[in-house]
């Protein structure tokens, strides 16, 4: 078995892992739609996006957990999506590689 050839085909798949997930996009929510977070598969936030409803000036906590679950929702999306490309994934020396 050749170590570099190995080597390269495992630089190249985690390359393509980079690139899948940039272009990766998920929407987490909370409160019935109230607050939304989208968030690319690195997880990094994209945008917020706030139901006026959401939003009372004499209870911002609930608007804090808001965010906090709609964030949580998108992280827990983003680390579905890259289990299901991760199973995908033939691993370097292995049949079918």
């Amino acid at each position: 078995m050749n170590v570099k050839k190995l080597l390269k085909q495992a630089q190249q798949m985690q390359a393509k892992m980079e690139r899948d997930l940039g272009e990766t996009f998920v929407d987490g929510s909370s409160g019935g739609g109230m607050v939304i977070v989208r968030m690319n598969g690195h997880k990094h936030i994209e945008s917020v996006k706030i139901d006026p409803e959401a939003i009372d000036p004499e209870d911002a906590g609930m608007l804090e957990d808001l965010i906090v679950a709609a964030f949580n929702d998108a992280s827990n999306k983003i680390d579905e999506s890259l289990r299901d490309k991760m199973s995908g994934f033939p691993m370097p020396g292995m049949p079918g590689m």
